[in-house]
């Protein structure tokens, strides 16, 4: 490569002498979790990553036994591939049928380029759940009450378990309409919250498979169950009718607790009408809203052995919300940090107002000691009256309540006095916040020791960063990530304050930004699920999944629910797992030919439209027309890819018709103008691929021109927002992308950090009077922009998964460095560069093992534009061209 000096740091193989193995493989997982509990499918997705030391991996085998001590030794009882001659670290497992209730250990030995054989992995597990519906004993039971009666109650099992028996294992399968908490002997069990995930409940329901063995005890023990409302009961009322959904029911639950012994034999401990209920203290509780507590009613040892239940009353038998019941496998929701206030304000002896450094999504747990009676109000806000109190009018705009019993984001806790500290915790609710307010009905003492927020979310890793010379772009990326998280909750939502609905155009419009700072696969698969018991039998959507209802006839339309498409295509491009993508191709199909069946002459007006827009108003027909486009375009490469030949051609030819029509229809070839000229009009269609190959240029610069016009600043609505960057920056102006990124005036992102935020918000008018929710994902897309017009990091939709890699990185001006990092399915990959002079620029990328790249250098840089790269560290020396 001309004047460019390359610095190659070689990995060590380390293959001497006196090695004749290489290192092992590592990171295994079996349906992208760390040894799971509960798998169902009948052919789990087995993964590993080779050692970085190597190149690349030209072989494998995969050794499966029940018996970890055989498995130890080389002998596999279960499945020995023996020695396979691929590259794949994925590989779908098919050896002897599994068998429920097992576990499985397996490992893996790869061979590199050199044909070395590794060392065997450390021994890892999966085990396998009910796998069949006709394995579920014992019943579905409730307490009977009617769906409006508010309080909630306990629920019982008293078992003695034989002294002369030592327990080898248990476990606890348990799935409820509503949601659940399950404690033994007074504790709790594990630490998920809001288990299990929304779903269609009268469609699917999801079981949880938790690991009980440490929490048993010789002798007397007890199961205790408290349910929660959910989404199943919804007894709060706002716009979109969950308190009218069909399949509302009381909260019920089905457990089967089984017990494995040393001596080879199991019992199982079923739900039915031997438990026992009482009321609790919970009053009330909403997902939507709230909880309310008494803690006068509280009973103590309720869930622990030894407590007189002869006024206890009979579980009631209830029938079961759906027929089909399967295993939870993903992340579940967990307390992800404990935030303490950052200022408290004593507003009198009954009104304290406390800040938190963030707005967030979660509970709180408050401390607190007084008089028997004393009711506690916790409001919870992401702002303040100029009086410093909590202020919830941008968020309570779609509560519709039909009394005063229920107030929005408010928990109740009434105290049961006695001179003791009192502690109270929601379990079946979040808020979106960063302020709370706590009145009293009797004076109390409070402290920033009595108060802390729990921040929750579904606990999806962490796999990438961004970290540059900017700080206002690194807040961006942070408070990106803020809302990213605080808008998943076993589903992607939109806000996690005035709707925590599913709304299909946030989330694909966040989805790269998701994957590819956050593993979250698991979450993705399970949404996409909620989406074929949505889908109608025409292939139409609803606008929010899951929902009862609401949603069919309004917000839907190729701009928000192409999610259908969209969502398993990224998830194909970032692991390189088709088995989504293969899973939805007939609901994508279905979607895409009702479409068709609407759109005769290539286009439609299907749509929302470009949301909340600055101040210009794109054209509808087209941004729905080329989201259409690109739903055709995902069906004809997937079927490509499996082979169906007739449907790949027949829609390779249907996007080429609706980009064809597109173009006659807004494009003016003379002036290389769409539509009106709006920043949405003519970023989208470059975006998304139908500029003919001849103006693109010419529509570039008109782009170029218009935000040159708006003095770079953005004016789009969160379509274009998704388009506007990409656009720039793929087309030669990455320039003008970086300065709109970064403006700090209004409108912008920047212009929110500035004005303290610390997550996204709805509207780019922080004053607005309407849209103005201060936690939305919606204009998330900023933070995949900076992975792959900053960083550089592109998939390659042919060697998907990041096995090979396209490097485009932009050294903009006026920023001195910046580093991405994202772990692949492969390891690591990082492209970092810092600019040393006005010329000089110093790039360092890592290639993770078994993978290549093709670096692409921007036409600001001297020399060849392309360059090769297989595994390994590099550090180029480049130099730039005078602007």
């Amino acid at each position: 490569m001309k004047n460019i000096f390359i610095y190659l740091i070689i990995f060590s193989t380390c293959i001497t002498s006196c090695t004749k193995k290489i290192n092992p493989p590592t990171n295994l997982q079996c349906e992208h979790l760390d040894n799971p509990l509960g798998i169902d499918s009948p052919s789990p997705r087995l993964t590993w990553r080779i050692a970085q030391t190597e190149k690349a991996q030209t072989a494998y085998q995969i050794m499966v036994s029940t018996d970890s001590i055989k498995l130890a030794n080389n002998k596999a009882d279960v499945w020995d591939t023996g020695k396979i001659d691929a590259d794949s670290c994925l590989v779908t497992y098919k050896g002897d049928s599994l068998k429920p209730f097992t576990k499985y250990y397996w490992k893996v030995t790869v061979w590199n380029e050199k044909d070395t054989q590794s060392k065997p992995s450390d021994i890892t597990s999966f085990e396998t759940g009910l796998i069949s519906s006709s394995n579920w004993a014992g019943k579905w039971i409730s307490d009977g009450q009617d769906v409006s009666y508010k309080p909630t109650f306990y629920f019982r099992k008293d078992v003695n378990l034989d002294k002369n028996k030592k327990i080898k294992s248990a476990r606890a399968y348990i799935t409820a309409a509503g949601l659940y908490e399950l404690s033994i002997n007074g504790l709790k069990v594990g630490d998920r919250m809001l288990d299990p995930m929304y779903t269609r409940f009268d469609k699917r329901n999801l079981y949880s498979t938790l690991d009980i063995t440490s929490l048993l005890q010789n002798g007397a023990n007890t199961f205790g169950v408290i349910l929660g409302n959910g989404w199943y009961n919804h007894q709060s009322t706002a716009v979109w009718d969950f308190d009218k959904a069909h399949w509302r029911g009381r909260p019920k639950f089905l457990v089967n607790i089984r017990l494995n012994y040393e001596d080879g034999t199991s019992e199982t401990i079923v739900s039915d009408e031997t438990w026992k209920i009482h009321e609790s203290p919970i009053l009330f509780n909403s997902i939507y809203t709230a909880e309310h507590y008494d803690a006068r009613k509280e009973i103590e040892g309720w869930n622990m052995p030894g407590l007189d239940t002869s006024e206890w009353l009979p579980a009631v038998i209830a029938q079961a919300p759906s027929p089909l019941i399967v295993s939870q496998q993903l992340y579940p929701i967990r307390v992800t940090e404990r935030l303490e206030p950052t200022k408290i304000d004593k507003k009198n002896d009954t009104c304290y107002v406390f800040s938190f450094a963030k707005n967030i999504a979660g509970i709180i747990e408050i401390r607190v000691q007084g008089d028997k009676d004393t009711e506690l109000r916790i409001k919870h806000s992401e702002r303040l009256y100029p009086n410093g109190r909590a202020d919830m009018s941008n968020i309570d705009v779609h509560y519709r309540p039909t009394d005063n019993s229920d107030p929005f984001q408010t928990d109740i806790f009434i105290l049961k006095g006695g001179g003791i500290k009192e502690t109270f915790s929601p379990r079946f609710n979040y808020k979106g916040f960063q302020y709370v307010e706590v009145t009293s009905s009797k004076p109390i003492d409070l402290s920033k020791e009595s108060i802390t927020a729990l921040e929750l979310h579904s606990d999806v890793p962490q796999i990438g960063s961004i970290k540059s010379s900017n700080p206002t772009l690194d807040k961006i990326w942070e408070a990106t990530n803020n809302s990213y998280l605080s808008n998943l909750f076993g589903y992607p939502t939109d806000c996690p304050q005035r709707e925590k609905n599913g709304w299909t155009g946030d989330s694909h419009i966040a989805i790269e930004t998701g994957l590819y700072s956050y593993d979250a696969i698991t979450i993705y698969e399970k949404w996409m699920n909620d989406f074929k018991d949505e889908q109608k039998p025409n292939g139409v959507l609803p606008s929010i999944v899951p929902t009862h209802g609401w949603g069919y006839d309004w917000g839907n339309g190729p701009d928000w629910t192409s999610a259908v498409a969209i969502i398993p295509w990224e998830v194909y491009l970032f692991y390189g797992d088709s088995h989504l993508l293969h899973s939805m191709y007939g609901n994508i199909k279905r979607y895409v030919d009702h479409i068709a069946s609407i759109s005769h002459h290539g286009t439609t007006d299907w749509g929302l439209g470009d949301w909340v827009p600055v101040k210009t108003v794109s054209n509808k027909e087209l941004t729905s027309s080329l989201y259409y486009y690109k739903d055709v375009t995902i069906l004809a490469h997937a079927a490509k890819m499996f082979g169906r030949k007739h449907d790949y051609e027949h829609y390779t030819r249907l996007a080429k018709k609706i980009s064809n029509a597109i173009n006659n229809k807004f494009l003016n070839t003379e002036t290389g103008i769409y539509c009106s000229g709006s920043q949405t009009e003519l970023a989208a269609p470059l975006y998304w691929g139908v500029v003919p190959e001849e103006l693109k240029s010419k529509v570039a610069e008109n782009l170029y021109k218009k935000v040159e016009e708006d003095n770079f600043h953005i004016d789009t609505g969160i379509l274009g927002a998704k388009a506007l960057l990409h656009a720039l920056s793929e087309n030669g102006y990455a320039d003008a992308a970086y300065t709109i990124a970064v403006q700090e005036t209004y409108p912008s992102w920047g212009w929110w950090i500035v004005n303290g935020a610390t997550t996204l918000y709805e509207n780019w008018n922080i004053d607005a009077e309407n849209d103005i929710s201060m936690n939305h994902i919606m204009f998330g897309d900023i933070n995949a922009w900076m992975y792959k017009a900053l960083g550089g990091l592109f998939p390659d939709e042919n060697k998907a998964g990041f096995k090979h890699i396209q490097l485009r990185p932009n050294f903009v001006k006026g920023l001195d460095q910046f580093e991405a990092k994202h772990t692949s399915p492969y390891g690591e990959i990082v492209s970092s560069w810092t600019r040393r002079t006005d010329k000089q620029i110093i790039y360092h990328v890592v290639i993770p093992a078994n993978t290549s790249a093709t670096l692409h250098l921007p036409e600001n840089i001297e020399g060849d534009k392309t360059m090769e790269l297989s595994a390994g560290t590099y550090n180029l020396e480049l130099r730039e061209i005078k602007r």
